[in-house]
C-alpha cells in the first residue's frame, strides 16, 4: 500500500520557523500533484500550497511571501517551509498527493495522518 508521513511540526513562537516533510513510500509508480493542507478547530480543511509534477507551484493568499513548497521527487518527499509563522497558522497540517500505484492506471487521492502546527508565545 502508500503511505504518506509527515513531520516537522511543532511548537513555535510568533515570527518563528518550521519546516515540514512528508515522506511517500510503497507500491508507488508516480506521484502527479502533491500539497499541504491544514484545518483549525472549527474551520474546513483548506488548501495551504501545492506543487505539480512540473514543480508550478500555487499558495493560499494568507501564506504568500511566507511559505514555500518544493518537492524531491528522487526521494519522493515534499516539504513546506513556513517562515513568519502568525499565531492563525495554528492547524493540523495534512500531506496530500495524487499517486498511481504499480498496477494500476489510475491515480488515487492519499493523505498523510496530519501533523499538529501551534503557533503560540
Amino acid at each position: 500500500q502508500v503511505q504518506l508521513v509527515e513531520s516537522g511540526g511543532g511548537l513555535v513562537q510568533p515570527g518563528g520557523s518550521l519546516r515540514l516533510s512528508c515522506a511517500a513510500s510503497g507500491n508507488i509508480f508516480s506521484i502527479k500533484d502533491m500539497g499541504w493542507y491544514r484545518q483549525a478547530p472549527g474551520k474546513q480543511r483548506e488548501l495551504v500550497a501545492s506543487i505539480t509534477s512540473g514543480d508550478s507551484t500555487m499558495y493560499a493568499d494568507s501564506v504568500k511571501g511566507r511559505f514555500t513548497i518544493s518537492r524531491d521527487n528522487a526521494k519522493k518527499e515534499v516539504y513546506l517551509q513556513m517562515n513568519s509563522l502568525k499565531p492563525e497558522d495554528t492547524a493540523v497540517y495534512y500531506c496530500n498527493a495524487d499517486i498511481i500505484r504499480y498496477g494500476t492506471q489510475e491515480f488515487q487521492d492519499y493523505w498523510g495522518q496530519g501533523t499538529q502546527v501551534t503557533v503560540s508565545s
